[in-house]
């Protein structure tokens, strides 16, 4: 087997014909996943996407699909396309949004729920009518059973406690969000997972100490420049967000990042470009 020396993780949070930010539509997604498929790329689990990073060889044309937050359109057009090309993904929950009920309906079927757009969903779940827009334990468990969707935590309220209090204190909201988060999955799923996703891509030497400490050892960043090699840190894994595109376009920055050069001088040069926007 051709051994892949490094495995990109796509990063998405929508899929839904709602237009907005951090969406992709359904007909893009079946693109990309098409895309995909044709050229024979096969999605990871987590304990390969682990087994990579330590060095173990997975094949060559492999990636990592990744969900964040848990919205309800995951369920409802992410899953069964997914399901249709033969891919699977993770999604990182916020575990305090998850709620109570009876599946609803997804792509295929009569009468879809309504999947807003991402800033109607923030809306929503401030409001706490999360039910409206996330996933329900009862979905989760559907989504486990079909082998699609694997389950991992993006703490219990996704919340920035960097940006409203003192480090000493963020650290202990840090600390008590993933106990609770743990231990909501424990008591739905049966077990918690070393996988985790920092909120809104934020984290610091603290909170890479404090996620250690309570049993994750595989941090997922929203750092976009960077390959996950063999010897890469399980404490910094790089995502690159899809964007509403192609299966062409997603090619393109596929190729570009499982370069063995041209995507070591794309990051560098995507990462000169951030810092001197930064200055200016």
């Amino acid at each position: 087997m051709k051994q892949a020396r490094t495995v990109p993780v796509l990063m998405y949070h929508h899929i839904s014909p709602s237009e907005g930010m951090i969406t992709t539509s359904p007909d893009n997604f079946e693109r990309q996943l098409a895309w995909l498929s044709r050229r024979g790329y096969r999605s990871l689990t987590s304990d390969e996407f682990a087994g990579h990073l330590h060095g173990r060889a997975v094949p060559a044309r492999s990636i990592l699909i990744t969900f964040d937050d848990g919205y309800l359109d995951n369920w409802v057009y992410a899953y069964p396309l997914l399901k249709k090309y033969g891919f699977s993904a993770l999604i990182f929950l916020v575990t305090s949004w998850v709620g109570q009920g009876s599946v609803r309906r997804y792509l295929g079927q009569d009468e879809l729920p309504q999947t807003p757009a991402h800033d109607e969903c923030e809306r929503l779940i401030a409001q706490g009518r999360s039910d409206e827009v996330i996933l329900r334990w009862s979905e989760i468990e559907a989504l486990r059973a079909a082998g699609t969707f694997e389950f991992h935590s993006h703490t219990h309220t996704h919340t920035r406690w960097d940006k409203s209090m003192p480090a000493s204190e963020k650290n202990a909201h840090m600390a008590q969000e993933l106990s609770l988060s743990r231990e909501t999955l424990a008591e739905h799923l049966g077990s918690v997972s070393e996988h985790f996703c920092w909120p809104q891509g934020y984290f610091d030497a603290d909170y890479i100490r404090i996620a250690r400490e309570a049993g994750f050892q595989y941090l997922y960043t929203t750092q976009a420049f960077g390959q996950n090699r063999a010897g890469t840190d399980p404490a910094s894994i790089y995502r690159f967000a899809v964007r509403n595109t192609s299966g062409e376009s997603l090619g393109r920055r596929i190729r570009i990042a499982v370069h063995p050069w041209i995507g070591p001088l794309f990051n560098r040069w995507k990462l000169w470009r951030r810092a001197r926007r930064q200055r200016s």
